[in-house]
């Protein structure tokens, strides 16, 4: 389908913006991409009690913001979420991450972590964000009790660069403490060092994207090598799961955006995982960019259907839990 309205219309704003990281750092410019997000003026998204706590890791402290539930008690179901941005930008406060926390707290009534991982600046590269990532899953799986949270019900997920932390996560601790969580729930992630081609129906697709909002493959190139801090080649599976062994993963939801350089790497390891028996669904949300879950949930039905499929996979019925419920 075409490109969301609601996106479509807003795409001028970004007309004369050269990076990310550029736009953030001027205020104009902050403003215009403030805008085109929709963050201005969005409706605000559920209010649900959080607070800070920390998981201990190899390289100090992980900051953390719990999500609770109305109401408490005990063996609820969990989310732990990983935000995006390239390895190098993004916090608990983006969109992405907190109105994603919010709105899948209410709708499964479940306990969301928030991992505020460490960045790859200032000489910082992997393996670092993937120990934090690791640290804090493993906090809230030895933590349950105090979470109120069932442990059988813990999933792990993450949006873009989020989606691959959270991935290879979970692998590393299925091979070093033999557990996997309930499921793993990955948005518009990317699981290869170097992203595989385009389908010619998506390289058709993405000529109706501005350059701002394209991975093109020098694009990917730069925010892997940032990442591993070095080439491509120094990627393992940790690293960019789709160099792992699969076999023995825990069921996977996969949200594509159709409008997404990305994808080709998501549509690839949904095949590798189906090929290693894993059970895997892979869902592409209609008309959406890169970074939907950026986009008030209220305004832009596609991403309130996407954190539905989150929401029951959280709950573990696959449906949308009832307000009442």
């Amino acid at each position: 389908m075409p490109i969301h309205p609601a996106i479509a219309a807003n795409l001028p704003l970004l007309e004369g913006i050269e990076s990310f990281e550029k736009g953030l750092a001027d205020p104009e410019q902050r403003a215009r991409l403030d805008a085109f997000l929709s963050i201005a003026g969005a409706p605000a998204p559920p209010a649900v009690a959080t607070r800070p706590a920390s998981a201990p890791g190899p390289h100090g402290d992980v900051p953390v913001r719990v999500y609770e539930p109305d109401g408490g008690g005990t063996g609820r179901p969990c989310l732990v979420w990983l935000h995006g941005g390239a390895f190098r930008m993004g916090d608990l406060d983006m969109p992405e991450a907190d109105w994603t926390a919010r709105q899948v707290c209410q709708r499964a009534g479940a306990v969301v972590v928030s991992v505020d991982y460490r960045l790859c600046v200032g000489g910082v590269t992997y393996p670092v964000p993937h120990d934090d990532a690791v640290a804090a899953v493993r906090w809230v799986r030895d933590s349950a009790d105090a979470l109120g949270v069932d442990p059988g019900r813990i999933s792990v997920g993450g949006a873009s660069a989020g989606g691959n932390l959270a991935t290879g996560a979970v692998l590393r601790l299925r091979d070093d403490d033999a557990w996997v969580p309930a499921a793993l729930v990955l948005a518009y992630t990317t699981l290869h060092a170097v992203v595989p081609a385009p389908s010619t129906a998506l390289a058709a697709l993405m000529t109706e994207v501005p350059r701002l909002l394209r991975f093109l493959p020098e694009d990917r190139a730069s925010i892997s090598r940032n990442y591993l801090g070095g080439p491509e080649s120094r990627a393992d599976g940790y690293a960019m799961p789709a160099n792992a062994v699969l076999d023995g993963l825990c069921p996977v939801l996969l949200l594509n955006a159709e409008y997404d350089d990305l994808r080709a790497s998501a549509e690839a390891f949904t095949a590798a995982l189906a090929l290693a028996g894993v059970d895997v669904r892979q869902v592409l949300v209609p008309g959406m960019l890169h970074g939907f879950l950026n986009l008030p949930a209220d305004d832009v039905e596609p991403v309130d259907a996407a954190l539905d499929l989150v929401a029951g996979v959280v709950l573990g019925t696959g449906r949308r839990r009832a307000a009442a419920g």
